[in-house]
């Protein structure tokens, strides 16, 4: 089942979100793990 546009902007609101606290992050390692859990909750997404 495909998502609709509003869930779809949603889920492009939540990467949006994770992607700018990241950049905030006060070091460069917290950035780091940020993206990390990030790239793995994409990963997880694709493989469900």
């Amino acid at each position: 089942m495909g998502q609709t546009d509003k869930q779809f902007g949603g889920f492009l609101r939540l990467v949006i979100a994770s992607l700018r606290k990241a950049i905030a992050a006060e070091d460069i390692e917290t950035m780091r793990a940020m993206l990390q859990e990030l790239l793995t909750d994409l990963q997880n997404t694709l493989e469900d």
